[in-house]
């Protein structure tokens, strides 16, 4: 019987305790895997910025690094994880934004997050493959924690990156937008 499989995208996360493969696409986002080797339970995220959502405007939490890490622990432990077996692998953070600085890559931000974050939460990173300027191809097996990656020729890391773009204008809206607000309910 095949495995299932799930394709996640910008600020998506997913875990199973049952055998799947994971699959993302990255350019500068981050993807990190977690992996319970006990209980042999896997999760994967899609990190499109570093920081944290601005919860007052509610705009899509999961593509921040702060909740998008949170998120991913959250739902380990939700399908049964131990905190403190949980392995990392971290994916991506790709320069692939032309005319920016490396200093100002948002890859490289996102990476430093990431990095940063596991090391404070004593999650140990057993694997990355972050920074450089190609986008990859990520597939993670939830069952068994192993994770295999395709490095994106340059060519076709544009298609990559103008829809990461996208992805930003849709997300900068989405902030600028009132939430709505019922003071009254007639009922």
């Amino acid at each position: 019987m095949p495995l299932k499989e799930i394709t996640i995208h910008i600020g998506e996360y997913f875990g199973s305790t049952e055998p799947a493969i994971i699959k993302t696409l990255l350019g500068s986002c981050v993807a990190v895997c977690l992996f319970d080797p006990f209980r042999r339970i896997g999760a994967m995220n899609h990190i499109f910025l570093p920081g944290q959502a601005d919860l007052k405007h509610f705009d899509a939490p999961a593509r921040f690094g702060i909740n998008a890490m949170e998120l991913l622990i959250n739902e380990m432990l939700t399908l049964g994880a131990d905190r403190r077996r949980l392995l990392a692998k971290a994916f991506g953070g790709a320069h692939v934004l032309p005319g920016i600085s490396d200093e100002n890559n948002p890859g490289r931000k996102i990476s430093d997050f990431v990095t940063s974050f596991l090391e404070k939460e004593s999650i140990r990173l057993t694997s990355c493959s972050l920074g450089g300027n190609q986008g990859r191809h990520v597939i993670f097996h939830t069952d068994t924690g192993e994770a295999f990656v395709r490095k994106i020729p340059s060519t076709k890391i544009q298609k990559v990156w103008s829809e990461e773009q996208k992805a930003l204008v849709r997300t900068r809206k989405a902030i600028e937008k009132p939430g709505a607000i019922t003071l009254f309910n007639d009922k």
